[in-house]
């Protein structure tokens, strides 16, 4: 297996939109500081590393600082590869093993269609300093898994001129935050942006889990199972989410914009 490295842009169908992803796959999974060095060359947001586990896959994720357990667009991106490259056929499903659990993944046309676990949310007060901390008028505060905190505020308009400074939510301890209103649009149910300071990442384009658990949320506020989201990012992301019991659906398209030999 030759060492290629692709670059996919995940949650579009447009090169340069979206969520870029780094993908690395190989027969045997690396070394650690080997994956978290190539992550920091590849300098995306996330790279993901799959290697083959019998039928299925075994997947790892790192930012340019560190590895985390579950990614969405790196998710994406890595599935996109397996079934373009015809390691996978576009009629089979794709399970993924990653530390957040087993991932099903499958395709219908142009979408690839992901099956990820629920996460928790828990309200918790909103500090005194959180308005000076990140410049957002907070409703309501929520603990969430892997450390991330959901912030709703009142608008689509406060979710897109929001402007925290990475250094200063990440010393209040709010550097994974997402920040979510419902929409203004008729195409969309709500709009959302993810700061993550935290994992080296000021802002992430598009954030495929943290809509774990912004399905649970706005399923929460309005009873409904199914959502169209927009992240509002410099790059942009629209994603179809459906809630289902305690797993969450999370469908995009995606495009491959880069493919280089890896030659260490």
């Amino acid at each position: 297996m030759k060492k290629i490295i692709y670059q996919v842009d995940a949650f579009t169908s447009e090169p340069f939109k979206g969520n870029p992803a780094g993908v690395y796959i190989t027969e045997r999974m690396l070394e650690p500081d080997l994956m978290q060095n190539i992550a920091m060359e590849i300098n995306a947001s996330e790279t993901a590393f799959v290697t083959p586990r019998g039928k299925d896959f075994s997947i790892r994720y790192f930012t340019p600082v560190s590895e985390v357990d579950l990614c969405g667009h790196a998710t994406l991106s890595a599935s996109h590869i397996l079934y373009e490259t015809g390691m996978v056929s576009p009629g089979n499903t794709i399970k993924l093993h990653s530390k957040a659990g087993e991932l099903i993944v499958r395709k219908e046309g142009n979408r690839i269609i992901m099956n990820f676990p629920v996460y928790s949310l828990r309200e918790i007060d909103i500090p005194a300093s959180f308005k000076r901390d990140t410049g957002l008028n907070a409703l309501e505060l929520y603990q969430s898994d892997y450390e991330w905190k959901l912030v709703r505020v009142q608008s689509e308009e406060e979710v897109v001129k929001a402007d925290p400074n990475p250094d200063t939510i990440r010393n209040a301890g709010l550097g994974e935050l997402i920040v979510t209103a419902a929409s203004s649009r008729t195409e969309y149910d709500f709009v959302v942006r993810c700061f993550v300071p935290d994992l080296g990442i000021g802002e992430d384009p598009v954030t495929g889990s943290a809509h774990c658990a912004l399905a649970p949320f706005w399923n929460m506020k309005t009873g409904k199972k199914e959502f169209r989201s927009f992240q509002a990012s410099k790059r942009s992301g629209e994603l179809n989410v459906i809630l289902s019991g305690k797993r969450v659906e999370i469908a995009g398209e995606a495009v491959t914009v880069l493919k280089a030999e890896f030659l260490i």
